[in-house]
């Protein structure tokens, strides 16, 4: 018996590390995506613009979402900045599904994990729910709950003195703050937030030029780390479970749960417990994706699974931070939202995709236990490049290259002190990484001087910046 738990142990693992591996370059060149997008594609009016309940703020609203990858709590906390300024609900819900469900590395999960038709139905469900959603929001929306919801929210946020973070909308804290040149004080959630402000205020040009500069991919490596924080956790659990699940959990508890054969019934069944079962499994984000294949493999239909997926913000861990921030009320309207548009959506892209008879056939493929996870294949060159540009990202981040230190190279933006060659120019000293940047300094002097004044004038005060 103990032989038999110790492999059970093994092949759990074995399963779990197997997906992880499979699926890792998807996550590190998602993320290396998002992080582009978030760190160069502005969302200062984001809130202004999702302000109105019409069709167009709604698509904005997914676009923005889509855009903004993060874990589920993530999401809830940039949910609730947008929320407080003035976002209509449904635009809030909407921006949350889209960064938890329609985002770059999750679809490339589910693409490598479960298949194209499961991507499909991710992608085309997704623009469903979200339309359904909003309908039903707009019949049943309890307009002065919500009002008085934003109005509690702001006033208690400001009698304890919470902040949102300018960069990413979370709640700031007074351990990261600075004061700007306008005597404005902003906090912010993280030292990597706090960083990415600090280079934005510093960066001049395009994202072509940017770059093109260290300064540029110190950017992309301090977002890309600041997104690893958010969701390490959920992929590595996530990805651990399912090996658990797939080889100790029985079949007959599958069967018990869901109900087996085909019909309207059984599709309509499987999908709502897709999502009960979500709401339990305290698994969120990227991390429900292992989870859902260990429910394919024990024989969930295509409805649940799907119904599944879509639920990572309903969980009891995300419903309790809406409770924390809107009330109970509004709480369980949330969850009501969105259990009957996740579940109506999971039955609606089975009947669906059944009637254009493109539903994957679960018999037809290997179980997990029956694959071969390291292999000398296209999975292998393909996490090679991954973590060579994860290394690299991070690598940049870690060295500070291009970063805002005590002194910054005025010509490639690495950071530099006291014991770097020096330049006095116009009254002005400025330090170097190497004598050759020195040399290109002193030859064209006035292709550096304005974008470093810049930078210098609107450099945090108090922090040792200069």
């Amino acid at each position: 018996m103990q032989v038999t738990l110790l492999e059970g142990i093994f092949e759990s693992l074995r399963i779990g590390v197997g997906f992880l591996w499979t699926a890792a370059w998807a996550i590190i060149m998602g993320l290396t995506i998002t992080s582009f997008v978030q760190v160069y594609v502005s969302k200062e009016r984001m809130a202004r613009v999702l302000g109105k309940d019409d069709f167009r703020s709604l698509t904005r609203a997914t676009a923005f979402g889509a855009a903004s990858s993060g874990c589920s709590f993530g999401a809830v906390a940039i949910g609730k900045g947008l929320f407080k300024k003035g976002a209509h609900a449904v635009n809030v819900l909407a921006f949350m599904f889209a960064s938890t469900n329609l985002i770059i590395e999750l679809g490339l999960m589910i693409l490598i994990l479960l298949g194209w038709e499961f991507l499909v139905a991710e992608l085309l469900g997704g623009v469903v729910l979200i339309t359904v959603m909003a309908v039903i929001v707009h019949v049943t929306l309890p307009e002065n709950l919500f009002e008085e919801a934003r109005v509690a929210l702001n006033q208690r946020d400001t009698e304890s003195g919470v902040t949102e973070d300018p960069t990413c909308g979370m709640e700031g804290s007074e351990e990261y703050s600075l004061v700007t040149d306008g005597g404005e004080t902003l906090e912010f959630c993280s030292a990597g937030c706090l960083e990415t402000y600090q280079q934005e205020v510093a960066s001049g040009g395009g994202w072509r030029d940017e770059l093109l500069s260290w300064g540029g991919w110190y950017k992309l490596g301090n977002q890309y780390r600041k997104e690893w924080s958010m969701i390490w956790k959920d992929v590595v659990i996530g990805f651990l479970i399912s090996g658990f699940v797939i080889v100790f959990v029985p079949q007959s508890v599958w069967n018990t749960l869901f109900l087996q054969g085909d019909g309207l019934l059984v599709s309509a069944e499987n999908a709502v417990m897709g999502v009960a079962i979500a709401v339990v499994s305290f698994v969120g984000s990227i991390g429900n994706v292992p989870f859902a294949v260990a429910l394919w493999g024990g024989g969930v239909s295509f409805a649940g699974v799907i119904a599944f997926v879509y639920a990572d913000l309903i969980t009891i861990p995300v419903l309790n931070v809406y409770r924390k921030y809107y009330g109970w009320q509004v709480m369980v309207y949330i969850l009501a939202v969105f259990f009957v548009t996740m579940a109506f959506t999971g039955f609606l892209m089975e009947e669906l995709f059944d009637a254009v008879d493109i539903v994957p056939n679960l018999a037809s493929g290997q179980t997990a236990s029956e694959q071969s996870y390291f292999e000398l294949n296209y999975t292998f060159y393909l996490n090679v490049l991954a973590f060579s540009l994860s290394g690299f990202l991070l690598y940049v981040y870690r060295r500070g290259l291009g970063a805002l230190g005590h002194y910054r190279d005025p010509v490639c933006g690495m950071r530099t002190d006291e014991r770097g060659p020096t330049v006095t120019h116009d009254g002005q000293t400025y330090y170097f990484c190497s004598n050759r940047c020195k040399q290109s300094f002193e030859e064209h002097p006035e292709e550096f001087t304005p974008q470093f004044s810049s930078v210098s004038s609107t450099s945090l005060q108090g922090h040792g910046h200069h």
